[in-house]
């Protein structure tokens, strides 16, 4: 793939980079890939399968076989696994650390972003994940971390739930998100961080547009 076809969104929960990553999408006229809706996708099927987490050849030949596919030219857009609409169900809290778990198994993991990249192939896109720039696409010109305060990251995800009217305490959230930001951070396959070459952005103080404006700013000025 060309470089400068593909712009990496990497970040934490609650970094602001799955609404950053659709704005800049919807700016620049490209392809959202959500990559964490996958891994929640596939989360979901192997729970529905009865397939332990522990197994990872099970699980990989479960991604494998998975259909998925996002529809376009809706904000958000949302995911089928096959013919069945998920987007609703893969937001539950309980597929956050799910999806988290699933996505720590190597059989997952090199079958997911096999997939990720045949659905960039040929695809001017924003991909939005945990490993665009460091795993997925790292040959990608264009490359952003997000992040944030924990308690601004954990605030957003309290208000984001509660906008879903979700029985919620901000503590349970604050618990969910550590634990989150561990499982993530500490894995040995992929783990959270930024690529050496990716631009760094604190979004605690900055509005989703504010966000977009430097993402924006930042990529005309590579092309003088």
């Amino acid at each position: 793939m060309p470089k400068s076809d593909v712009i990496t969104i990497d970040g934490p929960a609650g970094s602001g980079k799955s609404t950053v990553s659709r704005l800049l999408a919807k700016k620049t006229r490209r392809f959202y890939l959500d990559t964490g809706a996958m891994y929640r996708a596939a989360a979901l099927a192997a729970r529905r399968r009865g397939i332990p987490f522990s197994d990872g050849n099970r699980l990989g030949d479960l991604c494998r076989s998975l259909e998925l596919s996002f529809t376009k030219g809706e904000d958000p857009p949302r995911i089928f696994l096959g013919k069945e609409d998920i987007s609703l169900e893969i937001r539950s809290p309980d597929m956050d650390l799910l999806a988290s778990q699933v996505s720590s198994v190597r059989e997952v993991r090199e079958a997911m972003t096999k997939l990720q990249r045949k659905m960039a192939k040929g695809t001017r896109l924003v991909a939005e994940g945990r490993d665009m720039g460091t795993v997925v696409f790292p040959e990608a010109q264009h490359k952003f971390f997000l992040t944030a305060s924990f308690e601004v990251r954990a605030e957003r995800r309290y208000k984001e739930r509660v906008g879903r009217n979700e029985p919620v305490s901000r503590e349970a959230v604050k618990g969910e998100m550590n634990k989150r930001d561990i499982q993530d951070q500490t894995r040995s396959l992929a783990p959270l961080k930024p690529a050496p070459d990716a631009k760094l952005i604190d979004s605690t103080n900055l509005e989703p547009d504010e966000v977009v404006s430097a993402i924006l700013e930042d990529l005309k000025r590579s092309h003088t």
